[in-house]
């Protein structure tokens, strides 16, 4: 530990720190406008300056690291006279547009002009303009605003991965620019716009909507992967504006994702469902809430009485809260039809029944960049878990050894040790490689079930690896299983493989949850499976859209379309006009109360931030009026903190005791490749759920573009097509059209194409045999 002396107040700090943060430890402030202390440090503002006993010069305190003794002025005159000029020289070519600026009222620039800035400026020559720049459809640029901190360059660099901005030029010409011709892609790259100290990077979707003196700040939930990122959501005239992160070192950081940042778009669609709405001779009418409760209560009644409770069949996405879910799930069981299910996109039916308890990370979100290794399963963790892929490639910088085994070699813009490529119906069989060789190098007898297991050199180093990372006391490995693990239609035994390697490691299992509340899903007793059946005469989906979170959309499409009666609760008009009888419009989560469990098994709670839109209504109370409608017992709640404390009577002791990872009475059946083409079908970024859907600058990027068949150049040259070629593609009777696009990170014999999008609703399952013809 160092002592050192900031304007007279003692203190000690530990050996390696900057005089900036150990001003911070104290609550001094230093200004600044390139400091951050998740970025690497730049000193190139030069805002901090401040005088240090002895040097004969002004140092600046971002990057002058703590010696013993030191005694540091941050007021003094010699400090005070060097920041001015420092302000000064900034504000020679910086426009005066502060009243037509989106940062105005939240302007660090603004902020530190006025404490200072000089009331006139000496400089009469003409200011610098320099020219806007396209950075995509989230981020607007007012590039003559920049003060050249370079905190984007730094952050998409080493937070973001890839250096997707950078700057150009010397002196007065220098710019900060994206490469020529390309846009910023990130799944994260709003963050610059919190980074940005001035207006130079701004929202594009806010953009000259409101003054942030006008906004009310609400803290909520983010409702959309497992993480479970806090927000500041920001509200002006009833109608949410903004979203930005809330600080949360253990979960999100200072971060979010992008949809996170954006998908509030779709809070304010013109899709949205104000008016519950039944179909009556084929035409939709709107009507009350009495009446289209009455309908499906009676419905209800009906078809159990002439089909069985059994016929009923219940489905929820897990981006539903805690609340809804109980509740949900309790109307389920007293109808008769067992737990309700929140897996139509799961294919395994052997999985549900052999987990032990609810799946979560198995640690800390925080703890995973402790461990030594991390072995990815089935996960595409950039786009699945966009935040926790940022974590894992801060780990490595630290030494951390990441290795993967899946079924494509996307970028994660980080070093990656080890590497299995294999087809989707291959996982099983890979996974079992590393297990047989890490029981081999522990000496230990391999299960009878995994004799024939093929080694490959790639299996046996991971498993090395893995061992090597237990290998001293207190060090530790991770193994996490992703949505492509999780939707397998061999799921079962992928999860039964990763305990087993778990066992044999000493590391941690772990699943990267889908949505915000999987977790909570499984503790509240859903079922983790598609109870969608051709027996099924009525349906309710909560929040369900199944052509789109459906395993296989066109056989729960034709499910629904047979069955008697399919009641939709939604915020949204979606494809169930074409198969619902009855749409009832319920709020999405800035419009109720309520709660996730996010992938550690953390409960947060939030509350509505805006009114309902029109007659919605939060769906804890559309589900309490409907039990009590069919004369339920246990449906009597005022609000949804009372709702809460009944599902979760224990609170977070009890949702602990529910926690498990364990899976009993799998076996394990090693499979050889198929001769045929097999289906990739992974959901997109922003086709995963309802609001990102409908998020209108989201659709715009990258990520949202076509669906395009993804082939290895071996592949394609076998089936004699090239990249730019439109092919027929295949699954059963359903065809479709699709542009070819080479991707060197495919095994052979994988197709690669998306799932949960409007152009292939048409074909069949996620991971399923797919047949290609020259179109």
């Amino acid at each position: 530990m160092l002592e050192i002396e900031i304007d007279g107040t003692k203190l000690t700090v530990p050996n390696g720190t900057t005089v900036i943060e150990a001003a911070r430890s104290i609550g001094t402030h230093i200004p600044h406008f390139c400091y951050h202390k998740k970025l690497s440090i730049a000193a190139n503002c030069r805002m901090c300056l401040v005088q240090v006993e002895k040097a004969p010069k002004p140092l600046p305190a971002c990057a002058t690291p703590v010696n013993d003794g030191m005694k540091v002025f941050t007021h003094s005159d010699m400090a005070v006279k060097a920041q001015q000029g420092v302000m000064e020289f900034l504000l020679i070519n910086h426009p005066l547009d502060c009243p037509i600026c989106d940062q105005g009222g939240e302007c660090q620039l603004q902020d530190l002009a006025v404490g200072y800035g000089a009331s006139s400026s000496r400089y009469e020559e003409e200011k610098r303009v320099v020219p806007n720049k396209d950075l995509g459809p989230l981020i607007s640029t007012d590039m003559t605003r920049c003060i050249h901190c370079t905190r984007c360059v730094r952050f998409t660099e080493e937070v973001a991965g890839m250096q997707e901005i950078g700057m150009a030029g010397r002196g007065e010409h220098s710019e900060i620019m994206s490469f020529i011709g390309m846009t910023v892609d990130s799944e994260i790259s709003g963050n610059v716009i919190d980074l940005c100290p001035v207006g130079a990077l701004t929202s594009k979707p806010f953009r000259y909507t409101a003054r942030t003196w006008e906004l009310s700040r609400r803290k909520s939930v983010s409702p959309h992967d497992g993480l479970g990122s806090n927000l500041v959501v920001q509200v002006k005239s009833d109608r949410v504006m903004r979203v930005l992160p809330l600080e949360n070192e253990a979960i999100n950081e200072c971060w979010i994702a992008d949809r996170d940042r954006f998908s509030y778009e779709a809070l304010n669609s013109e899709q949205r469902l104000t008016k519950p709405m039944l179909k009556q001779g084929g035409q939709w009418i709107e009507t009350d809430w009495q009446t289209a409760l009455e309908y499906v209560g009676n419905g209800l009644k009906s078809i159990s009485n002439e089909f069985g409770a059994q016929s009923l069949a219940v489905l929820a996405t897990p981006h539903s809260s805690v609340e809804e879910l109980f509740l949900l799930n309790k109307l389920s069981t007293a109808l008769g039809a067992g737990a309700a299910s929140f897996g139509t996109r799961y294919a395994d039916a052997r999985l549900a029944p052999a987990q032990q308890g609810a799946s979560w990370l198995g640690q800390p979100i925080a703890d995973i960049a402790a461990a030594k290794a991390v072995l990815l399963i089935g996960s595409t963790v950039r786009k699945e878990q966009p935040l926790l892929a940022q974590r894992l490639r801060q780990a490595v910088k630290r030494g951390l050894k990441l290795s993967l085994i899946n079924p494509m070699d996307d970028e994660l813009f980080t070093t990656v040790s080890n590497k299995l490529i294999v087809r989707p119906d291959q996982l099983v069989e890979a996974l079992a490689g590393v297990v047989k060789a890490a029981a081999e190098l522990k000496q230990q007898a391999v299960p009878a079930e995994l004799a024939n297991a093929v080694v490959s050199d790639a299996a046996r180093a991971i498993a090395e690896q893995l061992l090597a990372a237990t290998a001293n006391e207190g060090d530790r490995a991770a193994l996490l299983l992703g949505n492509l693990a999780a939707h397998s239609p061999r799921a079962a035994e992928i999860a039964s493989l990763a305990a087993q390697l778990a066992e044999l490691t000493g590391a941690t299992l772990g699943w990267m949850s889908e949505a915000a509340n999987t977790v909570g899903a499984q503790v509240l007793g859903l079922q983790a499976s598609n109870a969608l059946t051709q027996s099924c005469k009525a349906v309710l989906l909560f929040n369900t859209e199944l052509e789109f979170d459906s395993h296989d959309a066109q056989a729960a499409l034709a499910v629904a379309k047979q069955a008697e009666m399919v009641v939709a609760f939604s915020a949204f008009k979606h494809g169930a006009l074409d198969y619902a009888d009855v749409l009832l419009p319920i709020t999405p989560f800035s419009e109720t109360a309520g709660s996730f469990i996010n992938m550690e098994g953390k409960l947060q709670a939030f509350n509505g931030v805006v009114k309902p839109l029109g007659d919605s209504r939060p769906g804890w109370k559309v589900l309490r009026v409907l039990g009590n409608l069919l004369g339920l017992e246990g449906f009597d709640f005022d609000n949804a903190e009372a709702v809460r404390k009944a599902a979760l009577p224990q609170g977070e002791a009890g949702i602990a005791a529910k926690l498990s990872n364990a899976v009993q009475g799998v076996s394990i059946q090693l499979q050889a490749p198929s001769a045929g083409l097999v289906r990739l079908g992974e959901v997109p970024i922003y086709q995963a759920d309802a609001l990102v859907r409908r998020a209108p600058s989201l659709q715009k990027t990258r990520d949202a573009v076509a669906p395009q068949v993804g082939l290895s150049a071996a592949t394609a040259q076998q089936l004699g097509v090239q990249a730019g070629e439109r092919v027929q593609v295949s699954q059963g009777d359903a065809h479709a059209s699709f542009q070819v696009a080479l991707d060197a990170g495919l095994a052979d014999g994988v197709v690669r194409l998306a799932v949960a999008h409007p152009d292939t609703v048409v074909l069949g399952a996620m991971f399923a045999p797919i047949q290609l013809t020259r179109a």
